[in-house]
């Protein structure tokens, strides 16, 4: 069967980009590369065409908001870094598209499950291995919890 898109549904990546804006991205990637805290001025040269001053410390006072950035006062300034690494980023919005599809039940959870394993074994068959490794280490890991 060839691949369709429904109406109004966004693939992972397009609501990755909603949720964080284009300036957002280029902000945490500015951030995650330089592996240290910085001011807005210090973010704002490393941009090509730089946005407006006002306009990247609206930008990272939102990342902050959405509990992405962390800040501390520095004199009248504040110096931000990434509250999150980019692979905890991934994680997060992997876990949220899960969480919404399989969220509506038992009964629609498994044409996920098989979907997800099926695409697996498209890309990789080694990785089936790693995952049936996964399941039993959780499935253990539960059983000592009980």
């Amino acid at each position: 069967m060839g691949r369709f898109l429904f109406r109004g549904f966004r693939r992972p990546r397009a609501a990755v980009e909603s949720a964080l804006g284009r300036l957002e991205r280029g902000v945490l990637e500015r951030l995650w590369s330089l592996g240290r805290e910085a001011s807005v001025r210090e973010l704002q040269d490393g941009f090509d065409g730089a946005p407006a001053y006002t306009t990247l410390m609206t930008t990272l006072d939102r990342l902050y908001k959405k509990g992405l950035l962390e800040r501390r006062r520095s004199g009248r300034a504040f110096l931000y870094r990434p509250h999150v690494t980019p692979e905890q980023l991934r994680q997060e919005l992997a876990a949220d598209v899960i969480d919404s599809l399989l969220g509506q039940g038992a009964e629609a959870a498994w044409p996920v499950m098989a979907t997800f394993i099926d695409a697996v074994e498209v890309r990789d068959a080694a990785l089936l291995d790693e995952l049936e490794r996964l399941i039993r280490e959780r499935r253990r890991r539960g059983r000592g919890h009980e």
